[in-house]
């Protein structure tokens, strides 16, 4: 550890309770989870959700709903902060999010996604992100209600990242302008 360094204490770290965050402002960025089956993936995109200000997470299909303890083992708590939905059909859900002026972006591997570094888009434009179930991703008929589909640069001998690994990478590239650094 660099000298004259230590870690912050939860009181430095001045954290709002679940109840003021989730009254804050947030960036307008959705996650919508088509058919994630694990609960332990769910809670870990809401923590990702709580920990860049998305607006909320809109939760489709089989996708599980919180409460459920396998959820909140890895949400910690987030579940409370991040506003959600549940939808019996994530195109349906598109559909409507598309009507209320949203752009939707499917992260998924396809022959016309961009990298995610060339993803662009201004602060005020709200966004859809999608992210599809562990083993088939993002459906054929979402991919084509999608605006525009993009995808993680790898450079390893695996084809994928986990969902909420992929869900934190990719909200930290779109709120990156976003941010106040003071």
């Amino acid at each position: 550890m660099p000298q004259h360094d230590r870690k912050l204490s939860m009181d430095e770290l001045e954290r709002p309770s679940a109840e003021a965050h989730r009254d804050r402002p947030k960036f307008p960025i959705r996650l919508l989870l088509d058919d994630v089956r694990s609960r332990h993936n769910v809670g870990s995109i809401f923590r990702t959700a709580d920990a860049f200000g998305a607006e909320g997470v809109v939760l489709c299909g089989f996708t599980p709903r919180p409460p459920h303890r396998e959820i909140e083992k890895s949400a910690l708590g987030a579940t409370l902060s991040v506003p959600w939905t549940a939808e019996p059909n994530a195109l349906e859900a598109i559909k409507r999010s598309k009507a209320e002026g949203y752009r939707i972006v499917a992260v998924e591997q396809t022959q016309l996604a961009i990298p995610l570094n060339s993803l662009a888009h201004e602060p005020s434009e709200p966004i859809v992100l999608v992210f599809g179930n562990e083993l088939t991703g993002v459906s054929n008929a979402i991919i084509e209600a999608s605006d525009t589909c993009v995808v993680i640069p790898q450079f390893g001998s695996k084809h994928s990242l986990n969902v909420s690994v992929c869900a934190g990478v990719v909200l930290w590239w779109c709120t990156r302008g976003m941010r106040s650094t003071e």
